[in-house]
């Protein structure tokens, strides 16, 4: 079958693992064509695959049981992906983990008694709420809120209440951490995809199971291949690079056309005064 993402070519694909593959967004096309060996409870993390879950609704994991009412998806209700099917079953909705969701703000409005403040603290889209309800914020939100890399503004302004080890992660907070280099956590900033030019100077203190996970880490984990974590690796979209040939298959051209034909897009058209009998000259 045809994708349009292949393994970088040092990536070995006999090393790299079902359950890492099924939560990385640019494998979907791979879990499609293996179903068998997806573990559910990833993929219900995996922000591309929404149309995949949607059709085995019965078979998400990461769930809390409920005497009294339906169970509540924990995995899905943090995954950005998957909001029409959080709304279509928002009895399932888990609040807690729905609250650092960052395309669920319009939810999260209309449901602002059902927000957890700890985790909304590190939605990085939710900040105007946050802004206005800071006089809820004490040491656990404040700590959460380190993550936020829209926060910035606000973290710089009580640096006493920062939780340096989780803002170590936080990819806006280079030139601060630069400033503190003694608060710097290495663990955590092997996460941080803005500091690969701190952490190549500092190779003895990378967190290598961390830097599997970061995307733009890649040369060093290709130049370290003992330290890999297969596994974790597997997590990693950056495994992945455009399949320029697929760019040329029929296949592909025919996945254009459904979504130049998609009926937002033809509305959007119409709008623009494009006459319906001429839209081949526009697709």
């Amino acid at each position: 079958f045809f994708t349009m993402y292949q393994l970088l070519d040092w990536i070995d694909p006999n090393k790299l693992n079902w359950e890492g593959l099924s939560a990385n967004p640019n494998a979907i096309k791979i879990l499609e064509n293996n179903l068998k060996n997806i573990f559910w409870d990833e993929l219900a993390k995996n922000e591309n695959a929404s149309d995949l879950l949607s059709k085995n609704l019965n078979k998400i994991k990461g769930v809390i049981k409920s005497k009294r009412g339906p169970d509540k998806w924990t995995d899905l209700s943090q995954n950005k992906g998957a909001i029409d099917i959080l709304v279509a079953h928002k009895c399932n909705i888990y609040w807690n983990f729905l609250s650092a969701n960052s395309n669920a703000i319009f939810l999260l409005k209309e449901n602002e008694d059902k927000i957890v403040w700890q985790t909304l603290a590190w939605n990085y889209n939710a900040i105007p709420i946050i802004e206005k309800n800071l006089d809820k914020f004490d040491k656990t939100e404040f700590e959460w809120l380190s993550f936020n890399p829209n926060a910035i503004h606000i973290l710089e302004k009580n640096l006493d209440k920062i939780r340096w080890d989780f803002f170590s992660s936080n990819c806006n907070a280079i030139s601060i951490l630069e400033q503190y280099p003694d608060k710097i956590n290495y663990d955590w900033l092997s996460w941080n995809y803005n500091a690969i030019h701190i952490l190549e100077k500092n190779l003895d203190k990378i967190n290598w199971n961390n830097l599997c996970e970061n995307p733009y880490a890649m040369h060093l984990l290709e130049k370290n291949q003992d330290k890999i974590n297969w596994k974790i690796l597997s997590k990693n979209p950056s495994i992945f690079k455009l399949d320029l040939s697929y760019l040329k298959e029929p296949i592909f051209k025919d996945e254009l056309k459904e979504l130049a034909l998609h009926p937002y897009r033809i509305e959007k058209y119409i709008q623009q005064g494009i006459k319906l009998g001429t839209l081949d000259n526009y697709i």
